[in-house]
């Protein structure tokens, strides 16, 4: 009696669960969908923005390399350009590195670490010796004073 019953409830539910329809697939191209617009679509914009950007490299253009370091575009070649770093310092580097071409003007307007320092220390002597001069005339005439008076006596 139960192996009858137990046979046909087996047989009802696999029949239910072997009928694959457009509603059982609807949840995952919606995920596809999704991934596509928000991850691989911008994405790809990205990076032929970037890519049209390092083809567009000119002499004169100011950028920012993948390690970090800023500079001009000296020249332009097909896969390398040369990029002076300071002034009389140039490296070769691979186009593919260039990570952002900055304003025009940008270089001038960076104030490094190095450049504060030697602003600040410029200023602190030049303050110093603003203090000093008075001290040194007051002590130079005072001695023009008692080579006066020296002199007087003579």
């Amino acid at each position: 009696m139960f192996i009858k019953e137990a046979f046909a409830q087996a047989a009802n539910g696999a029949a239910q669960t072997n009928d694959p329809t457009l509603m059982s697939f609807l949840p995952m191209i919606g995920i596809v969908v999704i991934f596509y617009f928000l991850l691989i679509r911008p994405q790809t914009k990205r990076a032929k923005e970037q890519k049209q950007m390092q083809n567009e490299l000119q002499k004169g253009d100011e950028i920012v390399i993948s390690g970090g370091e800023l500079g001009r575009v000296v020249s332009a070649g097909d896969s390398y350009i040369t990029m002076e770093i300071a002034t009389g310092v140039e490296i070769t580097v691979l186009k593919s590195s260039v990570q952002t071409l900055l304003p025009k003007g940008t270089l001038k307007s960076i104030e490094t670490g190095k450049s504060n320092r030697t602003l600040k220390n410029n200023k602190q002597k030049s303050n110093e010796s603003r203090q000093a001069e008075p001290e040194n005339k007051e002590a130079e005439s005072s001695e023009t004073e008692s080579s006066k008076q020296d002199s007087e006596k003579n």
